[in-house]
């Protein structure tokens, strides 16, 4: 079995980058060989960018040499948009490789990937039909809702043409998909999985200092929601991320003298080090997240989780854990819960740490993944 793992990193890198380096790792430690090819949306302008949507690709030369030259039996893409596109999804198959797209949201169909506006789920725009997200301006630049929904609707059939499987890392992502346009009978479930190293033998949940959120600080990641639920609680948080929101998150945590620390990105050693100190994790979106990294690598450590019940998250930690989005109060409330009883943060610490085992270890992971290949 060759791989070739192709994926365009995004301009505000995040847990797709994350999934890249992971099955690379496992592809690595299994013995399979396979290389990488990798472009960057920060390497180019905003107008080359759309010419790329438009056209439905700009590199697909650079995805057949590669599939050649590794001899490739499967290309596995990640993000292809804008600079890899639908035309290289049909140059990998013309290379004589069977194609598996993974898809990590609902790019496929919205023009801003995560299905989400004025505070909650959005699914207007769904199979060949975009117009909304023009009309609603959702890329805040209406060249660019422009570009977005012309290319999307244009070629989606192309990218229906060229895939035999569609990997996601959930069932309620399957769900989803199935619903807004793909066939139900190509779509693989792969749930994320983390390495041995980043499993904690016990929880130390009950030794926490703070709550944690790590995210990017954009609207549909529902950050305010735990800042106000920080200042009525009287919890301490760390919010690791950067994103187009700091400024206006930063002043209302002043304005509501929550006890907030703003960390910026941080890289994997310094966040491996928060989770170490942290008493929760929070994920307060306001969208259908399809997994959720941050969730699940707090799991993994021992750290327990609150999410919201929309998407995946749920399905990952529990319904148990998960609150409605938007309600700081109820978030707040489980907050206190946990901060005030350190055992009970324990026990829930060592609960999420064996449902992580249990789910998301590597052997799992590469077994379904080959799975989808050998078919």
């Amino acid at each position: 079995m060759r791989v070739l793992v192709v994926h365009n990193r995004y301009r505000l890198e995040g847990g797709e980058e994350r999934a890249v380096e992971l099955q690379l790792a496992a592809l690595r430690r299994a013995g399979i060989a396979h290389a990488l090819l990798e472009r960057s949306s920060a390497e180019v302008t905003r107008s080359a960018a759309a010419r790329a949507l438009l056209r439905g690709g700009r590199d697909e030369e650079d995805v057949a040499a590669a599939a050649h030259e590794l001899g490739a039996d499967v290309v596995h893409f990640h993000n292809m948009l804008p600079l890899f596109g639908p035309r290289s999804l049909a140059a990998a198959r013309e290379a004589g490789a069977r194609v598996v797209l993974q898809l990590h949201n609902l790019r496929l169909f919205c023009a801003i990937g995560v299905a989400a506006r004025d505070g909650g789920p959005c699914f207007r725009c769904h199979h060949r039909f975009t117009l909304p997200g023009l009309a609603l301006n959702c890329r805040g630049s209406l060249p660019e809702a422009a570009v977005y929904a012309a290319a999307l609707a244009r070629h989606q059939p192309a990218v229906l043409e060229a895939v035999d499987s569609f990997v996601v890392p959930s069932r309620y992502a399957a769900g989803q998909v199935t619903e807004l346009g793909l066939p139900g009978e190509r779509i693989e479930v792969v749930p994320h999985y983390l390495p041995e190293s980043a499993f904690a033998h016990h929880s130390r949940a009950d030794e926490g200092l703070h709550a944690l959120v790590a995210a990017r600080l954009s609207p549909e990641k529902g950050i305010d929601t735990a800042i106000d639920a920080s200042a009525r609680a009287a919890v301490p948080l760390h919010i690791a991320g950067e994103g187009p929101l700091r400024e206006e998150l930063e002043e209302l945590a002043g304005r509501l003298g929550a006890p907030v620390r703003f960390l910026g990105r941080l890289g994997r050693e310094a966040l491996s080090r928060e989770l170490a100190a942290a008493a929760m994790l929070l994920l307060p979106s306001r969208y259908h997240e399809f997994a959720g990294y941050a969730a699940l690598e707090a799991m993994a450590a021992g750290v327990p989780v609150l999410v919201t019940t929309l998407g995946a998250p749920p399905e990952l930690a529990g319904q148990e854990r998960s609150i409605p989005p938007n309600d700081p109060e109820a978030l707040a409330v489980r907050m206190a819960e946990l901060w005030d009883e350190p055992d009970l943060r324990g026990r829930e610490g060592d609960a999420v740490l064996a449902r992580a085992n249990d789910g998301h270890g590597e052997r799992a992971y590469l077994r379904s993944l080959m799975s989808v290949y050998a078919e």
